[in-house]
């Protein structure tokens, strides 16, 4: 075969050749654009789901709080508005029988001119102690048995002569002692009604502490998943960039 025509078949196969590697640029080009938009498009719904996590993640914490100043305040109150007032009920309790000892004992005493003395000072020990009752919080039933213990205390037990209970002529006025010791057993039917609500407000406190702890086990359990959640994520990141790194090289 001629020279010529040997070149011209060179010339011929040479055009193809030329192409071919041009075709396959391009078809590269078009995977490794693909390539790119599905690892944009799966970094995008990596980084919304972490933004979802971690908004959840900051809504735990603000609950958290939340529940902790509702834990404390249950404590607290349960110890200035049940335990102390309590105690108040007990002293008032205490100061209320030693003024029924003295208004039925009244014919044993052979110096009663303290009488009347000491019944006014229980009676005022008693009225402070009201005073710092009515400064915790009370419930509507509460204040209710306190205002009638108040006005009896005020109004029906003030007793302004010994004589209105006893005197060396006509001896015990029964009358008198009867009324005293109704209005007093009036008194300390109140303070059981008082006593039997802090009992009531202090499982009421206790019920809804347990709710808050269960409800903060919860959160933390989802906190957990959470960051399991994170953590496999960011290992699936550095996973798929390595392997990125891997092709590209």
């Amino acid at each position: 075969m001629p020279l010529k025509t040997l070149i011209g078949y060179g010339n011929y196969w040479d055009f193809p050749i030329r192409i071919i590697p041009k075709t396959i640029n391009i078809n590269n080009t078009m995977a490794a654009g693909k390539s790119k938009n599905r690892s944009k498009n799966r970094k995008l719904k990596i980084a919304l789901i972490l933004t979802f996590l971690i908004f959840l993640i900051f809504g735990k914490n603000l609950l958290e709080r939340k529940n902790f100043n509702e834990l404390g305040d249950s404590f607290i109150s349960f110890y200035e508005d049940r335990l102390v007032v309590e105690s108040y009920i007990f002293s008032i309790s205490e100061k209320l029988f030693r003024i029924k000892l003295l208004v039925n004992h009244c014919d044993f005493e052979t110096d009663y001119s303290h009488v009347i003395e000491d019944i006014i000072a229980y009676e005022n020990g008693i009225m402070r102690l009201v005073k710092d009752f009515e400064s915790t919080k009370l419930t509507t039933k509460e204040e209710g048995f306190l205002n009638d213990f108040k006005g009896i205390i005020e109004n029906n037990l003030r007793i302004a002569e010994y004589e209105q209970l006893y005197s060396e002529e006509s001896g015990v006025n029964e009358e008198n002692v009867k009324k005293y010791n109704a209005y007093i057993e009036r008194a300390i039917n109140d303070l059981n009604k008082l006593s039997q609500i802090q009992l009531e407000e202090g499982r009421v406190l206790a019920m809804n502490s347990d709710r808050v702890v269960n409800r903060s086990k919860i959160w933390a359990q989802f906190e957990v998943a959470a960051l399991v959640i994170l953590l496999v994520i960011v290992y699936l990141l550095i996973f798929t960039s390595r392997r990125i790194n891997e092709k590209i090289v």
